[in-house]
């Protein structure tokens, strides 16, 4: 026995690779398993049938104990011992062992666990409820939580779904993590393999419900071909409990069916949908429901027909009614052609008006889906007043765990701490609490339906979401829609026992990095409540404000050569903030009692505007993006200090993401600085916008096979202009002599365009330096570019290389494509300087 034991701590004690693919179930051995002496002998899985729930907890227990504890369980679906794991629903269980009052307060997916000696209970309402319980109990010895008792868990809200933003062709709208694992080719795929993995990630965080394609839906998932195709994806996820449902496209009567109309009042359009309906269920028969989006960013709807929302929205509804299905309506429903001109219009204020005398108009099972802010998924939002003004009607929240805004997986951003703040938030509707968890639980206007949906976006990428460290933000989602009244960072703790291990440092480093990250990101994108400056026209990636203006999106900043800010109030502006129930409405309407934070949401002010804390609007900006990007530094040191204590494969491909994290801050710090100096003419205090002693600017160098290029827009350069090599044929040589001695640190910053590989050699009197390769839509799975923009701009560093006065510094770029080799600037560093 003691040479086993040993042989477990030198496995313990290795680190070997892993690829993420496991995620949080990685069922690692635990250092302390010798103390779990009361090891239940057996596993009794009160359901035979392969398909059930149950059978799979009885599975997953087996795989589990004997991954985290070296022990390999026998299951059964009889017997009776006082050393076993029991797992079942409740009624099998008093059907076999009698009464559990214990047990009598479970609601729908609820489970009842009692860890007492070598005697398990898992207890499920339901058979999804006895897998969750499975999963809570292989959870907690992971992370060697042994202690003993019982305890009840039930839901926070029934619907707790996940938004697949997949397409037919297999390509993925705001996806990070590579190619569909649902659609391929305009048909439902036919490898489930990695369907029924995903299945089973999300059952272990409690998710219920998958939306397997995008919402901008394609009517062709409705042949008959496809359906077939969602019943494999069904009967995949279906022993983890998981419902299958989808997104519509409103016009499939027309575009699809064959019918001259889609209008939702015409019986012929309601017999259409009923029958196609009828169709899925034959083959689906536990579909959850749909998902729909209409009359939004030139999506068909109801209002097409001057139709109300409601009647689109029951039309879905009686057609899943006979099945018990639900309708997800989302309340993403605005004009994007609204007049920059008219200082009264609002986005924001979209959700609010088009459901305006609608509420109580919708069938019992419609769920409205808001988003948690009025605009999209931006770094900082105030919560959306429709919360507040559906009374009588379920709704639910509608988050992203796909960074769509918020660096698309390449920036480090733990989104937990955001979606926090907006469930506590008290709208104080009839000046009663009313937090928006307990309005999106049905709970506080007593509906019978309500929950969360997060746009997830899974690919087919090992991490599944492209990043490792990306996968916290999944987890979260599924444990705090669950129970809301979590902590952040307790939940980031948790996962990272089961993602990482046991190793303190790596405890407190990622939490440390984890928790800074979203403040850290919203100081070097957009802060204030200016909304996350990207390019909104573009990729919603890097970074471009002047995007957000003089069009009809609606994002706006209002931002001119004096003043910047939406002014939000009833007396001067859009109205928005009177949308709030009155507490709220006077606390946004005054700019002395609107927080920092939000200024810029709900105040059009001058940039000299002092803020609570004493500095200007625009001195805040200045000093923020600094503040911002320091931290998004301080971030590869950190993790660099964690190098043996986690596997080489994820502490590498961590490393590679946090450095160009670290390059890219700067890039947003020097663009968002740059532009609104220039817009306001008024200096940094400190004086470092627009002073940079450390670089080198590319256009100054002696050019061979490279010319100069302006950089539109303009703040994506240093300098505002590049060079280029002169053709796709030629390499460029671009040469300077260097003046002082000493160790430095020296950064390239240039742009990495799809369309193109250039390959680069940096040298110093003919020393190479370094080599690279501008491949880096190979490696990140953000949303590329095709210009020298925010988004293409990058930089790679070479550490403390030795220079002496005199060298010549030679970059040479070898272009390749549309991508000729671009080149921005040089920056010779001293130790610990970031320019």
């Amino acid at each position: 026995m003691l040479n086993v034991w040993l042989c477990l701590l030198v496995c313990i004690g290795i680190v070997t690779a892993e690829d993420g693919s496991q995620a949080w179930l990685r069922y690692a051995p635990v250092p302390q398993a010798s103390s779990y002496q009361s090891l239940p002998s057996s596993i009794v899985a009160l359901n035979s049938t392969r398909s059930s729930p149950v059978y799979t907890a009885g599975q997953e227990l087996q795989r589990g104990v004997k991954g985290i504890l070296g022990k390999q369980l026998s299951v059964n679906s009889t017997g009776k011992s006082e050393s076993t794991i029991v797992v079942g629903t409740l009624n099998a269980y008093q059907e076999v062992f009698g009464n559990l009052d214990d047990a009598d307060d479970l609601e729908e997916d609820g489970f009842y666990l009692s860890i007492e000696d070598s005697k398990v209970l898992i207890i499920g309402q339901n058979e999804r409820g006895a897998l969750y319980g499975a999963f809570e109990y292989l959870s907690r010895i992971a992370q060697e939580m042994f202690e003993t008792g019982s305890s009840i868990s039930n839901p926070h809200a029934p619907i707790r779904w996940t938004n697949e933003w997949d397409n037919m062709d297999g390509s993925i709208e705001r996806g990070f993590a590579g190619p569909s694992i649902f659609l391929k080719n305009g048909y439902v795929t036919d490898n489930i393999t990695r369907v029924t993995e995903y299945a089973r990630l999300l059952a272990s965080i409690r998710i219920n419900g998958i939306i397997v394609n995008n919402v901008n839906a394609n009517a062709t998932l409705l042949s008959s071909r496809n359906i077939e195709g969602l019943g494999r994806l069904a009967d995949a996820m279906r022993p983890y409990g998981i419902q299958l449902g989808i997104s519509l496209n409103f016009a499939s009567p027309h575009d699809f069916g064959g019918l001259d109309t889609f209008d939702p009042l015409d019986p012929e359009v309601d017999a259409w949908w009923a029958n196609i309906t009828n169709k899925i269920y034959s083959r689906v028969p536990d579909m959850a429901g749909y998902l729909v989006k209409a009359n939004s960013e030139g999506q068909p709807g109801p209002l097409t027909y001057n139709r109300t929302l409601a009647d689109g929205a029951n039309m879905f509804a009686k057609a899943v009614e006979p099945h018990g299905g639900i309708v997800m309506f989302r309340a993403f429903v605005y004009d994007n052609h609204i007049s920059y001109s008219n200082w009264t219009a609002d986005r924001a204020n979209a959700a609010v008006d088009f459901f305006n005398g609608l509420d109580g108009k919708f069938d019992e099972n419609v769920v409205v889906q808001i988003k948690y802010g009025p605009i999209d998924f931006q770094v900082r939002e105030p919560p959306s007043p429709l919360f507040s003004a559906l009374r009588n009607t379920s709704v639910a929240i509608e988050l992203q765990v796909t960074q769509e805004y918020l660096g698309q997986q390449c920036h480090l951003v733990y989104l937990a701490p955001l979606w926090k703040e907006i469930f506590e938030f008290d709208l104080r509707a009839d000046s009663r609490p009313s937090k928006v968890k307990e309005i999106f639980s049905g709970e506080r206007f007593r509906r019978p339906l309500g929950g969360s949906a997060a746009v997830v976006n899974v690919g087919t990428n090992t991490t599944w979401l492209g990043s490792h460290l990306a996968m916290s933000n999944l987890y979260a989602y599924g444990i705090m829609a669950w129970d809301p009244s979590i902590e952040p960072e307790a939940v980031l703790q948790n996962w990272i026992r089961l993602t990482f291990g046991f190793d303190r440092q790596v405890m407190d480093t990622i939490t440390d990095m984890s928790m800074k990250s979203w403040p850290a990101y919203e100081n070097y994108t957009g802060n204030l409540g200016i909304q996350t400056l990207t390019d909104i026209l573009y990729t919603h990636y890097g970074p471009n404000p002047a995007s957000q203006d003089n069009n009809g999106w609606g994002q706006w900043t209002r931002a001119d050569q004096f003043s910047i800010g939406m002014d939000r109030t009833v007396k001067n502006g859009t109205g928005n903030a009177g949308q709030y129930p009155p507490e709220i409405a006077r606390t946004f309407e005054n700019i002395d009692t609107t927080p920092d934070n939000l200024l810029l949401w709900f105040h059009h002010v001058p940039y000299t505007q002092p803020l609570k804390s004493g500095k200007t609007v625009i001195q805040h900006f200045y000093d923020a993006h600094y503040e911002g990007a320091a931290t998004a530094q301080s971030f590869v040191k950190q993790w660099d200090s964690l190098e043996g204590q986690i596997d080489a494969e994820r502490f590498k491909e961590i490393q590679f993401r946090q450095v160009y994290q670290a390059g890219h801050a700067l890039v947003w710090r020097d663009f968002i600085n740059e532009f609104y100096r220039n817009l306001s003419s008024i200096p940094d205090e400190a004086k470092r916008v627009g002073h940079h002693p450390y670089r080198i600017e590319a256009e100054n160098m002696t050019l061979i096979g490279y010319r100069r290029q302006a950089v539109t827009p303009a703040p994506a350069a240093s300098g505002y202009t590049a060079i280029v090599t002169t053709s796709n044929g030629t390499a460029g040589t671009a040469t300077t002599n260097i003046s002082f001695s000493g160790t430095f640190d020296i950064a390239v910053n240039y742009f990495d365009l799809i369309g193109g590989k250039a390959k680069y050699e940096l040298s110093l009197s003919n020393r190479t330096v370094g080599t690279w390769a501008g491949d880096l839509e190979d490696k990140l799975g953000h949303a590329p570019s095709t210009f020298l923009d925010g988004h293409s701009a990058t930089r790679i560093t070479f550490k403390s290389v030795q220079v002496q006065a005199g060298d010549i510094l030679k970059v040479v770029g070898q272009p390749d494509g549309i991508e000729l080799a671009p080149l921005d600037y040089i920056s010779f560093l001293p130790p610990g300087v970031v320019d």
